[in-house]
């Protein structure tokens, strides 16, 4: 007569993705998972405590210790008054339509710009990383333009465009185009080679080949491109608008500063920074939607 004896494997447990629990998930659980799994990391945290020691410095080296650096700059305090004024000194303030009328005219021209530029960045990128042919004619003439200083290009805009709002957008383009065409390009040229051989030993059409291979495996980089281009867009409206516009937060900042509303220069700054960060956050997220095999990667 035998015995048996039971055994036990002691197995580790593991985190795993909501998606190794059993069946397939949608795209919006997907990104929830990856926006809890982000919050119990130390990185938002950090971010808040980063933000919250520059706004620390800021008071102490303006307010508190008025370094001679600082003496002539509104410190934290003076602007958040200003900011939250129903009745504010400069007449910018959060309860005042002029505000916002400088906010959503800034963003119109992005968006316009922007627009405009992935419109035509990133065919012009996956045919020049695609056709070596096209390349050769394109690339010189975009390296040779791509180094020229956004305010070069002022008096030129002027003279080309009619009217301030043509030209403003245009310049606005000009920074994003240039990123946007680059990171394609790039991209492109970052697919390995191995994926080419198989769509052709495969019997794939040049077609084809574009739309599932180049287009698929560029597309990483297209929106990291995107992301680029939207900051380089927001840079390019400031000077634009410094100059040549009426209306806008880069017309504001620099009419403060000919007014002396120091405070108004330092508002308009961080709401110009804080839209310009919620604007390539939407990118990500976009970004994040239309490449759910990234975003499975890293929930495994």
């Amino acid at each position: 007569m035998t015995n048996a004896t039971a055994t036990t494997a002691a197995t580790p447990t593991t985190v795993t993705a909501p998606a190794e629990q059993g069946g397939a998930l949608s795209s919006w659980q997907i990104t929830l998972f990856s926006l809890k799994q982000w919050l119990k990391s130390p990185s938002p945290y950090l971010n808040v405590l980063g933000i919250v020691g520059f706004i620390v410095f800021w008071y102490l080296a303006t307010e508190r210790f008025k370094l001679p650096w600082f003496n002539k700059l509104p410190g934290p305090v003076a602007v958040f008054q200003e900011w939250v004024s129903r009745d504010p000194a400069y007449g910018i303030s959060i309860y005042s339509p002029e505000y916002y009328h400088h906010i959503f005219t800034s963003i119109w021209r992005v968006l316009q710009a922007f627009i405009l530029a992935t419109v035509l960045g990133v065919p012009i990128g996956l045919f020049m990383g695609w056709k070596k042919t096209f390349k050769d004619y394109t690339f010189p003439l975009l390296e040779t333009l791509r180094p020229i200083p956004m305010l070069a290009w002022v008096p030129l805009s002027i003279l080309m465009w009619p009217g301030r709002e043509a030209s403003i957008i245009f310049l606005t383009f000009l920074g994003s185009f240039f990123a946007t065409v680059l990171n394609t390009l790039l991209g492109v040229e970052s697919i390995d080679e191995v994926y080419f051989r198989a769509a052709s030993s495969l019997g794939a059409k040049p077609r084809q080949v574009f739309f599932k291979v180049i287009l698929p495996g560029s597309l990483p980089f297209i929106f990291t491109g995107l992301q680029i281009s939207m900051g380089f867009a927001w840079f390019s409206l400031v000077a634009g608008e410094m100059l040549a516009g009426e209306y806008g937060l880069g017309y504001l900042i620099w009419n403060s500063f000919i007014m002396v509303q120091y405070p108004v220069i330092v508002i308009a700054m961080v709401t110009l920074g804080v839209i310009g960060g919620f604007s390539s956050s939407l990118i990500r997220m976009v970004g994040d939607r239309l490449m759910q095999w990234k975003v499975r990667e890293a929930a495994r």
